[in-house]
């Protein structure tokens, strides 16, 4: 039996979600069970809706075996001093992302991934506190791909990533890129169509397909050399390697995108470079970011726009 007393970063979530992030290993329909048979109580009464909503201040007890408790894990903190902080607040984060590096640890990871160094960033300065959480650690609100670089934006809070996840939902986040796209574009433009899934890749099509999802971005020629574009891509849906696979639909695949056509060798050049928060204020925790504009700098770019002038 373990007894837990919600905080702040654990209130305002169904009790079954919480137990779920709480107790991993235990199976859904046990968990439902013991919702019915008087395993869950908040406050010393018997809970049977796993919809109840939690409060700060709360008393959880669960009344199941051991072995479906996970032991306290052991934080072990990492080197940080590599972060490149573009902003931060009391609740977020933007970080610049260099490419290569990896987000989340994988099984062929040797060094520590960039959550690691957020967690342990955070920790050092007081504001995260492994062992006095239970369903939250910092995390992170928008992806970039192992080679993608940019501004990716990490959560200090449960109040704050609920708020921002539901932005992002909203498309009330615009995101902007710069890469380097074989060929010669000119002008601006739209690239509409179906993305598909496929194994380890994607393709857009300009017909639907079974389980294809609609995508969409505009994009701005900044210059070219007579082979190559620097392009500013404006993400107004947000797939799997929607700019990767959108362009190279158009037959203008990221230089150096072997997976995507490019005939080119190198690694590709893509870049998360600028976000604008523009939110429809409804007094959310993250009201006071509507109309803030964020910037990276893009080396690449520069490199290109000198070399080409």
């Amino acid at each position: 039996m373990r007894e837990i007393i919600i905080n702040e970063n654990d209130a305002a979530q169904r009790l079954d979600k919480f137990i779920t992030k709480y107790m991993p290993k235990l199976p859904k329909s046990m968990l439902y069970k013991g919702l019915r048979k008087n395993c869950v109580r908040v406050n010393g009464a018997h809970v049977k809706d796993g919809a109840y909503m939690l409060r700060g201040g709360d008393k959880v007890s669960l009344y199941f075996k051991d072995e479906f408790f996970d032991a306290p894990e052991v934080f072990a903190p990492v080197p940080f001093d590599s972060l490149k902080i573009i902003y931060e607040d009391e609740n977020i984060l933007l970080i610049d992302k260099r490419a290569g590096e990896l987000v989340h640890a994988d099984e062929n990871q040797s060094g520590a991934s960039l959550i690691d160094k957020v967690k342990s960033y955070l920790s050092g300065k007081g504001e995260y506190s492994p062992s006095s959480e239970h369903s939250f650690s910092p995390a992170f609100c928008n992806r970039l791909d192992r080679n993608t670089a940019g501004i990716i934006i990490a959560a200090k809070n449960a109040a704050a990533l609920r708020c921002m996840n539901e932005k992002i939902r909203g498309r009330e986040i615009d995101k902007f890129y710069l890469c380097v796209v074989e060929g010669v574009l000119t002008g601006a433009g739209t690239i509409e169509g179906y993305l598909a899934r496929g194994d380890k890749k994607v393709t857009v099509s300009d017909t639907p397909s079974s389980g294809a999802k609609f995508v969409k971005t505009d994009y701005t020629a900044v210059a070219d050399n007579g082979k190559e574009t620097l392009v500013e891509a404006k993400l107004l849906t947000g797939r799997t390697h929607q700019i990767r696979a959108s362009f190279a639909h158009i037959g203008h695949p990221l230089c150096g995108d072997r997976k995507y056509g490019s005939s080119s060798r190198g690694t590709y050049r893509l870049y998360s470079y600028k976000l604008r928060f523009s939110f429809d204020k409804n007094g959310s925790v993250l009201d006071y970011l509507s109309g803030m504009e964020f910037t990276a700098d893009t080396g690449f770019a520069k490199k290109f726009l000198s070399q080409n002038s």
